[in-house]
């Protein structure tokens, strides 16, 4: 049985671990700099996971909270309401969960040695995405000419708004609250899907 300080350590580790790979990334952060942030002894990275790779993949089983989206069964509800659902669980991650997205988008972007591993936590929230869209233009809700290419514009509209504090200029001073984000977002996807009273 664990203890509570081993959790809490456990725990203290994966903090740090996920602010300092967001930060430096993966490469540039060290087992000693996580240990010194997490205010523990660098026998028990190993001790406790494994490795600096067991962190780092402790960290996707701990805090990429899609659990929702990966309980979603496509079909239950109208597609544009199930796209709806989806975008705002994908938007409220990007906006809640900055640390969490920015190591995901520097893998992303530098096709490292983890990028499969981080894409096999991905893929099912976009699989889910993908039979939405499926089902949307088998019932003449969407007009899709390309699934694939749909998919693409859906990703490419919801992931778009992490890229806006650093385009201050974009929001003109103003910070829009998650489910405002979401709204707009979801309407520019499912208007641009041909659904015109979105």
């Amino acid at each position: 049985m664990t203890t509570q300080p081993e959790q809490d350590i456990k725990f203290r580790i994966l903090l740090a671990a996920r602010n300092l790979f967001a930060s430096q990334g993966y490469e540039g952060t060290s087992v000693r700099q996580i240990c010194e942030q997490a205010g523990a002894n660098v026998s028990l990275i190993s001790y406790h996971f494994g490795g600096k790779e067991k962190v780092f993949e402790a960290l996707f089983d701990n805090y990429l909270p899609m659990k929702a989206v990966l309980a979603f069964e496509p079909g239950s509800r109208p597609p544009v309401e199930e796209l709806r659902m989806i975008i705002g669980e994908i938007v409220k991650f990007t906006v809640e969960n900055q640390e969490m997205s920015n190591i995901v988008q520097q893998e992303m972007t530098l096709e490292s040695v983890r990028t499969d591993m981080v894409k096999s936590f991905l893929h099912p929230v976009w699989s889910v995405v993908k039979q939405i869209l499926v089902l949307g233009r088998d019932q003449r809700v969407f007009q899709i000419d390309s699934i694939n290419h749909a998919l693409l514009f859906v990703m490419g509209a919801t992931l778009s708004y992490k890229m806006a504090p650093k385009h201050q200029v974009l929001l003109d001073g103003k910070i829009p609250s998650v489910e405002e984000i979401s709204v707009s977002i979801t309407r520019f996807i499912v208007r641009g899907l041909g659904v015109a009273d979105a």
